[in-house]
């Protein structure tokens, strides 16, 4: 029995449940409601999808992460940051005027394989994955979703429709339709006064539901003005009933592109996961358990999926609300799951007065919270190199599309590892007055140095990308006039040394000598040392010209030249 806690969590959490906590769950779970129904609808819209499948998804999603996720609070569901992706891998398959079932089957066919990635990953123990994208990256990939949201968002909070590929089309299709009055007065004044009321009231009273108040609103407004009769579309009545279980059916040519969505769609959800979780752990005194968040991911999207969801991931801003409103536990995600069943069941005509334009208006403030600009800026003046990235990826995803966006994401945060180990930072270093140990002459341009002796650190593993490069830099310190008669590599950061390396070490070293210069190291760590003799370098390095420390080497090459320092002798020990 207790294999079986560790591996359903949720069960874990039943077995430890205290009474104390019920009143606060249910009213948490109350209010969670009041946001999960009016999100649900409208990113569902964003994703391309009918309404009635947003509620679908939310409600088999809390009931999924409740029994296998490990946070106890965390909160799951459709989400503004995978609309769009969703939309981008679903609509191309579905074609214009397609079928909307046919839709709805090749999204839950997604969350299927979401899932399907998610729980084998967390079998495979690749929690890991979660970093491939850099901050600066993600910061970029994000503003540049947000943009693309807000673009095809604005025609219909305006109230009318713009049949475009891409942002830029989008956008000079929205521009044309104003130019030509397609604007539906009725329905912008619905649309903009709810952006503008959501804004006022999360900055003015954070803490009542602005959603819902927009949301019963713009339903009042509906009746009271028959807004319906003066062009605006509303959601109408949704279909009765909870769906079935059901299997998507799709066609085999369609799996390909699902599956490249699914494993994007994978990686954005994890991220969002592990850095929300991380976030809500730290308040709660809680362990962050990558894996098992995979698969409690996992096992949310694959329920979504047999009950024609589609992929879900974490929201900050619904865990935010949960926590607010008093969650101690998952049973807060399962009161609102409940909820919204009995609505779909008994109610489904609630929101058949709910006009799109407030749909619009609930996206695009969500839209709103996935910009980072003052991170934007923060890169520029921190590090250029980062901001240039962030650019590059927010570029991406407005010019390209949302799935090329996050492969390129992912692309530029590896490419900026590689590019970092390929041209890693390398100085010479001495001596500083009042100052243990040697330092960067470049931080310290009055540093003594030992005539005939050159101290160098290279601040990366030696590999294939940059052994050339440390061969030049060392080549050149060799060329010095009068040349030195060893150059000490303060080796602490190389980490590893590979074939290629070595390889290039042995040539390095054979020139070195040809020209009376010795190649020596110190502070070498044991296991790259043990490579090193692996290799048979010594051979051609003297096995002579290994040293535990670079104070070591210092003291064996003044012994056997009798150079002395500049600036006289340390009176402290610690230097040389």
């Amino acid at each position: 029995m207790t294999d079986v806690r560790q591996a359903v969590p949720g069960l874990r959490a039943l077995s430890a449940y205290r009474r104390a906590w019920l009143a606060k769950d249910l009213v948490a779970g109350v209010v969670l409601t009041t946001l999960l129904v009016p999100q649900g609808m409208a990113y569902a819209d964003l994703a391309g999808l009918p309404p009635i499948t947003g509620l679908y998804t939310s409600v088999l999603c809390l009931v999924g992460y409740a029994v296998c996720g490990p946070s106890r609070i965390l909160v799951l569901g459709p989400d503004s940051s995978l609309g769009p992706m969703i939309a981008a891998t679903v609509l191309p398959l579905v074609a214009s005027g397609g079928d909307p079932g046919r839709a709805v089957a090749l999204a839950s066919m997604l969350a299927l394989m979401v899932g399907a990635v998610m729980v084998l990953a967390s079998v495979a123990k690749l929690g890991f994955v979660a970093d491939l994208i850099s901050k600066p990256t993600m910061i970029g990939y994000m503003n540049g979703l947000a943009l693309t949201i807000m673009i095809g968002q604005l025609p219909k909070l305006l109230g009318f429709g713009v049949d475009g590929d891409g942002l830029i089309d989008e956008a000079a299709g929205f521009v044309r339709g104003l130019a030509d009055g397609e604007a539906v007065p009725a329905a912008a004044a619905i649309g903009c006064a709810g952006v503008a009321l959501v804004l006022v009231l999360q900055r003015v009273l954070p803490k009542v539901p602005a959603i819902l108040v927009m949301v019963v609103l713009a339903i009042g407004a509906t009746a009271l003005w028959d807004l319906d009769e003066r062009g605006v579309d509303t959601v109408g009545v949704l279909p009765e009933g909870f769906p079935p279980f059901t299997v998507p059916q799709v066609r085999p040519d369609d799996l390909g592109l699902l599956f490249a969505g699914a494993l994007g769609i994978a990686l954005v959800s994890l991220a969002d996961t592990i850095s929300t979780s991380s976030a809500f752990a730290a308040r709660t005194g809680q362990e962050v358990r990558g894996n098992q968040e995979m698969a409690g991911i996992g096992a949310a999207n694959l329920a979504a999926g047999l009950f024609q969801g589609f992929p879900v991931s974490t929201s900050g801003s619904r865990t935010a609300v949960a926590e607010r409103a008093g969650a101690r536990t998952q049973l807060t995600g399962l009161v609102g799951a409940l909820l919204i069943t009995l609505m779909i069941v008994f109610l489904p005509g609630l929101f058949r007065d709910l006009p799109q334009p407030a749909l619009a208006a609930v996206v695009i403030t969500a839209s709103l919270s996935l910009t980072d600009l003052p991170g934007a800026a923060r890169l520029w003046h921190q590090r250029r190199a980062e901001c240039l990235l962030s650019v590059a990826a927010f570029l991406g995803v407005a010019l390209l599309g949302v799935l090329p966006g996050i492969a390129i994401a992912v692309g530029l945060s590896i490419l900026n590892v590689f590019r970092r180990a390929w041209w890693p930072y390398g100085t010479v270093l001495g001596r500083v007055a009042g100052l243990e140990g040697y330092h960067d002459v470049h931080s310290y341009p009055e540093a003594d140095q030992l005539p005939g002796l050159v101290l160098y650190r290279f601040d990366a593993p030696l590999f294939f990308a940059n052994a050339r490069t440390f061969r030049d830099a060392v080549r050149g310190l060799a060329r010095a006039d009068p040349p030195p008669a060893w150059i000490v590599v303060a080796a602490e950061p190389v980490t590893d040394v590979d074939t290629t390396a070595a390889d290039v070490l042995e040539d390095l070293d054979e020139t070195l000598n040809a020209q009376g210069v010795h190649l020596v190291f110190a502070e070498l760590k044991d296991p790259v040392r043990r490579k090193i003799e692996r290799y048979e370098l010594t051979r051609t390095i003297d096995p002579d010209h290994f040293f535990p420390t670079v104070e070591a080497a210092v003291t064996a090459f003044r012994a056997r030249t009798g150079a002395r320092w500049a600036g006289g002798e340390r009176v402290e020990g610690g230097g040389a």
